[in-house]
């Protein structure tokens, strides 16, 4: 059996992010600061994961909440393998060629959620365009698989785009998560540099359709900040969110990975991220993380016991 943590000399580079030209890595401001993991429960997050033949986006998108989060045994999970179908010019997960599902995957996942005793789990993946689901039946799968080992475990799913995958998304939504994340990542004018084998409205669109098939479920999206953006983009991502019926919308600073990603534009000040957040919540969503350090798994769990209180006193 091949497990997912064991890819990485088999999947070749993509050409695309492979020569890309470098770009030099500016010196990050006094206001991005970071825990170092190195903790004992820090450590008891990294064996549990290791057992469990887990990947995670904390560690292959390089977060830089990874200490915080560790030591608090919070752990974003990667399913579906380490290689991703796309290039896109942000993202520190490597392209190439995957390998097939691990079908002990779902299980596995659900076994470490137990372990960590976490009430709230977030679920992501690499993109799978080689799947003729885009990897919707695994989510499924996974989803299921943790209903039954932590039942009282609220879980969270951050997708693809299920781009050009019929009833894929309508499958994932059936499986009723709790709370249902696609993220825009960037303004629509740099799409073709940052997202490339994405398109924009069509995620406006996808997440508009989970509200039409379960009005119930929490939706979620975020944008980095730091790519070359104007302030009036920003705002109007926010008016379509609202428009889609978003209710989460999360705003963090974009941090290269390396010299072969795409470059830092500038680095948003603590004060402009306030008055982003102050924004957002005039438009009318339900709740909003807005600073350089947040991501969109970071205080998941918190920021979504407050949706459901949020929820919980409307009239009606």
């Amino acid at each position: 059996m091949v497990t997912v943590l064991n890819t990485k000399d088999l999947a070749p580079r993509h050409p695309e992010k492979a020569h890309r030209p470098e770009k030099p890595i500016p010196k990050k401001p006094s206001w991005i600061r970071v825990r170092a993991g190195g903790s004992p429960v820090y450590e008891e997050t990294r064996k549990i994961v290791r057992e469990n033949n887990l990947v995670t986006v904390c560690e292959e998108a390089g977060c830089p909440n990874i200490g915080e989060c560790w030591s608090k045994k919070h752990a974003t999970m990667m399913i579906m393998g380490d290689t991703c179908t796309r290039a896109c010019a942000f993202c520190n997960v490597r392209t190439g060629i995957p390998v097939a599902l691990d079908a002990l995957e779902p299980e596995n996942v659900a076994r470490a959620v137990a372990k960590l005793g976490l009430n709230h789990v977030v679920i992501t993946s690499v993109d799978r365009d080689d799947l003729d689901d885009g990897g919707a039946q695994h989510f499924v799968e996974t989803i299921e698989a943790i209903r039954k080992a932590a039942p009282n475990t609220t879980i969270e799913i951050l997708t693809p785009d299920f781009l050009r995958k019929e009833g894929a998304l309508e499958k994932v939504v059936l499986a009723k998560p709790d709370v249902f994340n696609h993220n825009l990542e960037t303004v629509p004018s740099h799409y073709l540099t940052v997202r490339p084998g994405a398109r924009y409205f069509h995620s406006i669109r996808l997440l508009q359709q989970v509200k039409e098939i379960d009005p119930t479920l929490f939706t979620k999206s975020g944008i980095m900040l730091g790519l070359g953006e104007e302030r009036n983009e920003v705002l109007q991502v926010m008016d379509d969110l609202r428009s889609a019926d978003v209710d989460f919308i999360t705003i963090g600073q974009y941090l290269q990975p390396s010299s072969r990603h795409h470059e830092i534009a500038r680095f948003v000040t603590p004060d402009e991220f306030k008055s982003f957040e102050t924004i957002a919540w005039s438009k009318g969503f339900s709740m909003v993380s807005s600073s350089p350090l947040t991501r969109s798994s970071h205080h998941a769990g918190e920021d979504f016991a407050k949706l459901q209180a949020t929820r919980a006193a409307q009239p009606g």
